[in-house]
């Protein structure tokens, strides 16, 4: 029998699978993806922990946060003054209902009496008056008319909710280079029931579920200069891939400022991505937004009563804040396994790790103390990518033009199944799994999907454990 040296020199095809490289250790404290903030808790409530610094004296303010973001609020009035003052018009009574255990949502099922943990963006495409060019400029759309910016499915009594959404899907096929065949699914959004008239023909439309929650004041915390650090709008290192930031409106300074949050990051701050959820989502007003989302059309939505001014009080709005800053990352599973490092290095030699970049420092001047100075692995670059038309919604957003999205963060994905008992994954939770998400990138991203469809059965395996301990 040859030796495993003289292998070596068989043919290439033979030599590559004989001399395959053996992957390099884990790195020093690689498990720990949020730093010093880590739990190590991989059961369903594993996204709904406080960071693990974070002091006893510190987590009771945790609590009271997390007491506003799990209870449901009530129509106004109502005795439950702190609570009151749901919709008129809404989409879920509590952002838990969205965020499920903190983590990730999913599309209505068939016969769902409402959307729940997936909404529906719309916009118009407008035109070049002064009045569009504002709201683009405050808001990065020209909202529907009527119906706004985001579809309500559900209402307080005496108003009429603006429609009903159901998703289907038509179903197409990709073959692996090894003959392996993959279902993917395209989403269909199906509007109807709508309570105030037509839409306008050319509303343009974007199905999005509710990411994770985990880890979000660490990333407002990397500073805005190591972002910035991986652009490359104009593919200088001809490497195909041109991360570009997305520059929004900071509803508190009236400035432009990089966007974090969001799927095309068209937040700049967690607490401007909180009460604009708190309007969007449930009809609460708040110092930065303090008026209901109620069109001129919508007459009955205008005349209800309110439950004060704002609804969500300055202090339940930085007790919320406090909460989503310190909702901790789950230690990774696994890192020293042969598999998982095989599949790191695989994720790598197929290029995925060019926009989910692996790891950032935080900054000194973070807004917590307990989120300064940590080494994490979110495995996002935070900038905006286009993805290809298979994955536009040709919906912009500020800068985002309608086939770009930011890169979302990896950290925690492998424990989706374990919090919210799915895996259905991208931005209207079209794939039904890792690979599906995957096949279905595009764009900036072909090469790497490209090198996901060569793989063997072997190498899928690695790749998706390797995704899993994340």
């Amino acid at each position: 029998m040859p030796s495993p040296l003289r292998l070596c020199f068989l043919p290439l095809a033979f030599a590559l699978a004989a001399c395959e490289r053996t992957p390099p250790p884990a790195e020093p404290g690689e498990a720990l993806s949020g730093g010093a903030t880590t739990v190590r808790q991989s059961d369903q409530n594993a996204f709904s922990l406080p960071s693990a610094n974070l002091a006893p004296s510190r987590r009771l303010d945790f609590a009271v946060g997390n007491s506003f973001f799990r209870n449901p609020w009530v129509i106004a009035p109502a005795t439950t003054t702190a609570r009151d003052g749901l919709g008129p018009l809404f989409n879920t009574n509590a952002c838990q209902n969205c965020h499920i255990k903190d983590g990730r949502g999913h599309p209505p099922e068939r016969d769902a009496l409402s959307a729940a943990s997936m909404l529906v963006r719309l916009s118009i495409k407008g035109d070049d008056s002064p009045a569009h060019a504002e709201l683009r400029q405050r808001l990065g759309v020209v909202p529907e008319p009527v119906y706004g910016g985001q579809l309500q499915d559900m209402s307080n009594p005496g108003v009429a909710p603006e429609g009903k959404v159901r998703v289907e899907y038509d179903l197409q096929s990709v073959t692996l280079a090894d003959g392996t065949v993959v279902e993917l699914r395209k989403p269909r959004l199906v509007i109807s029931k709508l309570g105030y008239g037509a839409l306008q023909p050319d509303t343009l439309f974007s199905a999005r579920v509710a990411p994770p929650m985990i880890g979000l004041g660490l990333l407002e915390a990397i500073p805005e200069a190591a972002i910035l650090a991986n652009a490359d709008p104009e593919d200088r290192d001809g490497n195909g891939i041109r991360g570009v930031p997305n520059r929004v409106h900071d509803d508190a300074s009236g400035r432009k400022v990089l966007g974090r949050f969001g799927w095309k990051a068209g937040q700049p701050s967690l607490n401007q991505q909180n009460a604009h959820a708190f309007s969007g989502d449930m009809g609460l007003t708040t110092e930065l937004l303090p008026h209901d989302d109620c069109s001129a059309a919508q007459t009955d939505c205008r005349a209800m009563p309110d439950g004060g001014q704002p609804e969500v009080s300055a202090n339940i709005l930085a007790n919320v804040l406090f909460y989503t800053r310190n909702l901790a990352v789950p230690a990774r599973r696994g890192v020293d396994e042969l598999e998982v490092r095989r599949g790191k290095q695989l994720f790598s030699d197929a290029g995925c790790q060019q926009c989910h970049i692996p790891s950032f420092v935080t900054a000194a001047d973070a807004a917590e103390p307990e989120l300064a100075n940590q080494t994490i692995r979110p495995y996002t670059d935070m900038l905006l990518h286009d993805m290809g038309e298979g994955l536009a919604d040709g919906r912009p957003e500020f800068q985002a033009s309608g086939s770009q999205w930011r890169t979302a963060p990896l950290w925690g994905i492998g424990l989706t199944q374990a919090v919210n008992g799915h895996t259905q994954f991208l931005h209207d939770g079209r794939a039904r799994n890792l690979l599906e998400a995957i096949l279905w990138h595009g764009g900036e991203a072909q090469s790497a999907r490209q090198a996901v469809i060569n793989f063997d059965a072997s190498e899928r395996g690695a790749l998706l454990a390797f995704l899993n301990s994340l």
